[in-house]
């Protein structure tokens, strides 16, 4: 061996190319290579660097992406038990190499897919979310992150990555800029990557919605997610074949009060449908409550005018689209079983 030949440790087949570039000590170690090695292999002029505390690249040059995100997870995520090397698991790798540390933020978003997010070298930094409680600290280009509840990761190109909705609120917590935020939140309802609702929650969880560029941002997040449900409103009762309700309507009883608003209406069925797009805000779930109080109380006016009202929740419409047509099937076709409802006017809205 020369001077400046790489030192493979002992077998590493059953890794993948990029968990053979980069490797904690501590598995350095369970795989031969002693701690005087590493040193020496880490030296100025050697054919390995030290990428971050304690992990180690094992080859000269700048890391690719890959080796940056693999490396960021293996400082966060928390070291095994002593003597105990950390290993892939065949079923769901990350949960083994990289316990209780996930990718968050823009470089989630990234990895999700996002096209309004940096390309993963541009980054500054990576950030990675672990629980409350960890001893470690924010190192170099890995800004750590935490969180007392820490959701379950989704698996992208082998990575563990917070969920969208969480990934956007730690990305809007460092972003200044009210149409860059915009475009996040946009693009993940756009791109339906999740709903409105799911988006708006985990900003109210980050105590975000006290800023206004991002009340600003959600505000057109929540009618960009409404128009989005209205379409596949529309499509669901074009492509299973209902007949064509009034769209977008109001209800009053003659000479008497307004009823309210729905969004698709079949009179001679007397049959309903409203679409739930509530989005709760911080500090507002009293008005959270009492908005579904009366979405509650509108409903039942109606059924005691013998008019059914189909509720239904843009999630609904987006992953059983199929079944919300035949709840909607069935209330018209038992139109004929049920007494005559009530005389309503019908107005545009």
């Amino acid at each position: 061996m020369t001077h400046n030949t790489p030192l493979s440790p002992r077998p590493l087949r059953h890794l993948s190319d990029v968990h053979r570039r980069v490797l904690t000590t501590a598995q350095l170690r369970s795989h031969g290579v002693p701690a005087t090695e590493i040193t020496e292999q880490c030296r100025a002029d050697g054919p390995w660097q030290q990428l971050l505390p304690g992990v180690i690249l094992l080859h000269p040059g700048p890391p690719t992406s890959e080796e940056r995100l693999h490396g960021a997870l293996l400082f966060a995520a928390r070291e095994p038990a002593p003597g105990v090397p950390v290993q892939p698991g065949a079923d769901s790798p990350h949960r083994t190499v990289y316990p209780e540390a996930m990718i968050t933020g823009l470089a989630a978003l990234t990895l999700h897919g996002f096209s309004a997010t940096p390309p993963l070298l541009s980054l500054d930094h990576v950030d990675v979310l672990v629980p409350r409680l960890r001893r470690i600290r924010s190192t170099s280009y890995v800004r750590v992150l935490r969180t007392s509840a820490l959701p379950t990761p989704e698996p992208v190109t082998g990575l563990p990555v917070a969920p969208v909705p969480r990934a956007l609120a730690d990305a809007v917590a460092d972003l200044t800029d009210a149409e860059a935020v915009r475009r996040l939140l946009t693009e993940a309802v756009r791109g339906h990557h999740c709903e409105p609702a799911a988006v708006v929650r985990a900003l109210n969880e980050a105590k975000l919605l006290s800023r206004p560029h991002v009340v600003d941002a959600v505000d057109s997040l929540v009618a960009e997610g409404r128009a989005i449900a209205e379409d596949r409103l529309y499509r669901m009762v074009h492509e299973y074949g209902l007949p064509a309700p009034v769209w977008n309507v109001d209800l009053r009883l003659p000479g008497g009060p307004h009823l309210g608003g729905l969004d698709a209406y079949w009179p001679e069925q007397a049959v309903a449908v409203e679409l739930d797009t509530r989005a709760p805000r911080q500090g507002d779930r009293q008005d959270d409550d009492a908005l579904w109080s009366e979405y509650a109380c509108k409903r039942e006016h109606l059924e005691r005018l013998g008019i059914t009202v189909v509720h239904l929740t843009p999630k609904k419409l987006r992953d059983a689209m199929e079944q919300q047509a035949a709840v909607i099937r069935t209330a018209l076709m038992a139109a004929d079983d049920r007494d005559p409802a009530a005389y309503v006017v019908v107005l545009p809205r």
